[in-house]
């Protein structure tokens, strides 16, 4: 899970229905939503929050056939990470799939966020419709740590963006440049003014103030349009019987204007309202409930309603008017009176605000308001306290953020709190300056007693056992694996045997220094025996975490049902544990049951797997989530023919990859390569060969098992192109000591895929009878378990063998399966495809699948679109003929035909055709 955001950052600010219409800016409007760059650029109070959100409403978005995304900005954006996730969250709420690789990536990168830059522009890019991203109030974070990175997206932009900013200043950005390219919109105070006549309107239409035409002259010309002004204005002459002599005494600059009028405002309110309106002031939002803790008082709700109704500067945040906030120029009047208030103590509000939102349960406000009182004892406390629920949600991000606000010098005295913030670091990859961390938590353990603070005695007393696995950790990480398993040792020792939480991490590591030198079946003990103990401890997200892992341990077991099964009582584990929110690591899950799919050759399951993956959003992913849902989805594209898509995905999921503790064995580099040898790109592939020093004969560890496997099928490819004998014999010596290898460590899954490579290897030799051998062996170990895409994958080279033992051996569901999921036509004397004993994939994935489709194979039903589209891919039409007819673009045309193909778990149009004909579509 990244940092939270902000929810009503995103929410565009509501229009009053009694707008004074303004048909001149209309063109503004317009001009805005195709430019590169608009900015919108006045002193405080001049409505530039009130024309960006006409540009952003619905009925303007409805014309324009845009998405706008919103963010309201505030000085906490001025950090490039917050900033950055602010946006990203506002684009991909507005438009999913626009920034999506680009959030995935912000969660993992440390130091410059360029990548993530990059990774948004190529998003946007592809993305098929044009997206406006508002940033009002930009001058809060017009800083220098961020003018390069917004520099950057406006010279990259795609023409699908147009970036629309709201300031009070100019921002630092390339204004002259796109000036002179006609790519830049700007509106100042002069276009934003009221007019006369537009004064008029809002003073007697709006307000109902019936001014004579020559007091409104007089304000609108003493004011210059100033909406604010106006707008204070017409707060103070409610209910005056002087308006003349109240207008008349009207004029300063800017700055007085607004000190005038505040003044007025709040003199002639009564004084409990006053008092509630510099009290709340304090807040960045308002609920009843909530200004009521603040205030002491039980009117909240009702004062609100009655602010609002008064144009008393409130803007509602909801529909239900539960929450609001007050105009920003206003609570900026307000904080700085607050500040010359005696009577009024600041920091008891602050106190107070903290007290609610800790009892709300929203610890990151309460921490917030903690600090801003102050109170860095209570806020180290709240930190403290509430890290244990944090942590069993995989919160480590809002506790990574609280470290930037309590001081070091109260984190030296606590020792829960250290070991918090130490446990927070390693949870998100951030392993500098850890051990030094962890000295220190030993000096302080050794420390007085009088010179120590414990808030969770029940933690404390856990801090030599979670200081042992903090070791643990930072010693797998430096490969030491010896020194990870004597710290593991203590840790366990050191742990109450009926310590659950405490038993399941050096438990977990002990499993992960068990799978890095590829004894996988201690490795998967071990992991199994952690599961069970966060379970016991209420860890559910952590569960299922340690599940994802377990699915890849029974894969590299063989074990293709434990697998499945793994995963599915993770998910019924995950809906029992709440009834509300989504547990994190819940998409995870989905993602390792779509690869269980997947293996089983049922490519319609596989990918409405990864579709729930990708629906549930980022909340529900751990920071592994973005890199795998990427590879599982490229071996779909890849089986689908759209190498591009493949290597796309791929691409971005090396960048994003976050292995954790985990041992990186199958590296996405290695499976990019795979999948440029099955695209013909053979050169690409023996550029990362030679990039990683693969030859035939080097060593083999289980560590580089899966880039020699891939090392193999680059040889096969090789010796296809050369016929060099040589090639092929040191192919089949490379295989024969991976088979050595995979069977003394009991990796069944590896083993199938050298037995396949081995035939493939053999009969490229010219050893038929060695080849076919190979091949009983691969179908003699997959079949049981139904591992249909190891032998589907390379059924093409493999067509002739696989005819000729289903001549002598007899024909077999299971190879009706493989061929159905490699799209290639049955043979003669085969049966159709279907599920049953060889453990089919549709028959094993039916407890998942939802509500069952009726026609044979369940596959999922084409839309009427794609119907249309299937009928003429059974014609003697070519996709441009296609596109013509249907009166569509060519790229919808694939984007239907990749959707048919998935759904129909086909890989080429012929295979299609026949599928259809199957089902009778």
């Amino acid at each position: 899970m990244g940092d939270p955001v902000v929810e009503t950052k995103f929410l565009v600010p509501q229009r009053h229905q009694e707008l004074v219409p303004r048909r001149r800016l209309t063109v503004i409007v317009e001009r805005a939503s195709t430019s590169a760059l608009t900015v919108v650029s006045a002193p405080a109070g001049f409505g530039k929050t009130t024309l960006l959100a006409q540009l952003a409403s619905p009925p303007e978005q409805e014309r324009s056939g845009r998405a706008t995304a919103w963010v309201s900005l505030d000085e906490g954006d001025r950090d490039p990470r917050r900033f950055w996730s602010h946006v990203l969250h506002a684009v991909e709420r507005t438009s999913p799939g626009a920034a999506a690789s680009a959030l995935d990536l912000l969660d993992s990168a440390t130091g410059s966020l360029e990548g993530v830059i990059v990774a948004l522009v190529n998003e946007l890019s592809v993305h098929p419709g044009e997206v406006t991203l508002v940033l009002d109030d930009y001058h809060l974070v017009d800083d220098p740590a961020l003018r390069d990175d917004m520099a950057f997206l406006l010279d990259h932009r795609p023409p699908q963006l147009h970036l629309v900013i709201g300031t009070r200043a100019d921002p630092a950005l390339p204004l002259a440049r796109l000036r002179a390219r006609g790519e830049l919109v700007e509106v100042r105070a002069k276009d934003l003014r009221f007019t006369a006549d537009e004064a008029a309107a809002y003073l007697n239409d709006v307000h109902g103030l019936d001014l004579s035409a020559s007091e409104v002259s007089s304000l609108e010309s003493r004011t210059e349009g100033w909406i604010a002004a106006l707008q204070l204005a017409a707060a103070s002459l409610h209910g005056r019987d002087d308006k003349r002599a109240f207008i008349a005494g009207f004029a300063g600059d800017d700055r007085f204007v607004v000190d005038y009028l505040a003044d007025e405002v709040l003199d002639r309110q009564p004084a409990p309202l006053r008092r509630f309106l510099l009290e709340t002031s304090v807040l960045e939002r308002l609920s009843g409930p909530l200004c009521d803790a603040v205030t002491d008082q039980d009117d909240g709700a009702s004062t609100l309603v009655a602010l609002e109704r008064r144009n008393l500067l409130i803007v509602p945040l909801d529909d239900r008017r539960q929450w609001y906030r007050y105009h920003r120029l206003f609570v900026d009047v307000l904080r700085s009176r607050l500040l010359t208030e005696t009577s009024i103590d600041v920091s008891a509000l602050h106190g107070r605000a903290s007290a609610w939102f800790e009892q709300a349960g929203e610890m990151d406000a309460a921490v917030r308001h903690s600090v801003a009182a102050g109170d860095l004892v209570r806020a180290a406390d709240l930190v403290e306290l509430a890290a244990p629920a944090l942590r069993r949600q995989r919160g480590e991000g809002v506790i990574r953020g609280w470290m930037d606000v309590i001081p070091d010098e109260v984190v030296r005295r606590r020792p829960v709190l250290a070991s918090v913030f130490i446990a927070a670091l390693m949870a998100g990859n951030a392993f500098a300056g850890v051990g030094k961390r962890l000295d220190d938590l030993e000096a302080v353990l050794a420390a007085p007693a009088d010179a120590v603070v414990v808030r969770d005695r029940a933690q404390a007393e856990r801090l030599p056992a979670l200081i042992a696995t903090h070791r643990a950790g930072l010693a797998l990480v430096a490969g030491d694996l010896d020194l990870t398993i004597s710290n593991a040792e203590s840790a366990l020792a050191l742990a109450g045997t009926d310590d659950r939480l405490t038993l399941a991490a050096p438990r977990a590591l002990q499993g992960l220094a068990s799978w890095t030198v590829g004894d996988v079946r201690s490795a998967y003990q071990a992991y199994t025996a952690a599961a069970k103990d966060l379970e016991a401890a209420g860890h559910v997200a952590d569960v299922l975490g340690c599940t994802v892992t377990l699915v890849d341990l029974a894969l590299t077991l063989g074990r293709l049902g434990d697998a499945q099964r793994l995963a599915r009582q993770a998910l019924d584990l995950a809906r029992s544990a709440t009834t509300t929110d989504v547990v994190r690591g819940t998409a995870d899950v989905w993602v390792a049951l779509g690869r269980v799919a997947w293996q089983y050759g049922d490519a319609v399951a596989s990918v409405r797997h990864l579709d729930r993956a990708a629906d549930l959003g980022e909340g529900a992913g751990l920071p592994q989530q973005p890199y795998r849902w990427r590879v599982a989805m490229a071996d779909v594209r890849a089986a689908a023919g759209d190498w591009r898509a493949a290597d796309a995905l791929l691409e971005e999921a090396d960048r994003l990859y976050n292995g954790d503790f985990s041992p990186n064995v199958r590296p996405v580099a290695a499976t990019r390569a795979r999948v440029r040898v099955r695209a013909g790109d053979l050169a690409a592939a023996r550029r990362w060969a030679g990039h990683r020093g693969l030859r035939p004969h080097v060593d083999v560890t289980y560590v580089h098992e899966y880039e020699l496997l891939t090392l193999a099928r680059i040889l096969l490819a090789e010796h296809a192109l050369s016929g060099d004998p040589a090639t092929v014999t040191d192919t089949i010596d490379l295989l024969e000591r991976l088979r050595e290898a995979a069977e003394a460590g009991g990796r069944v899954g590896t083993a199938v895929e050298v037995a396949v490579l081995a035939a493939l290897a053999r009969d490229a030799a010219g050893d038929r009878e060695q080849a076919l051998e190979s091949l009983r062996v691969a179908l003699a170990v997959a079949q049981p378990e139904g591992w249909v895409r190891v032998i589907a994958e390379d059924a093409e080279g493999l067509c002739s063998l696989l005819d000729e033992v289903e001549r002598l051996d007899g024909s077999s569901h299971f190879l009706a399966d493989v061929r159905a999921a490699a799209g290639a036509p049955p043979s003669p004397t085969g049966a159709p495809p279907r599920g049953g004993r060889s453990g089919s994939p549709r028959s094993r994935d039916e407890g998942l699948a939802g509500t069952q489709d009726p026609r044979p194979a369940h596959i999922e039903p084409l839309s009427e679109r794609e119907l249309e589209v299937m009928r003429l891919l059974g014609s003697d039409l070519d996709g441009p003929d296609i596109a013509r007819r249907l009166s569509v673009s060519l790229s919808t045309v694939r984007t239907h035909t990749q959707h048919i193909y998935a759904k129909l778990g086909v890989n080429n149009r012929r295979a299609a055709v026949r599928r259809a004909h199957q089902l009778g579509l």
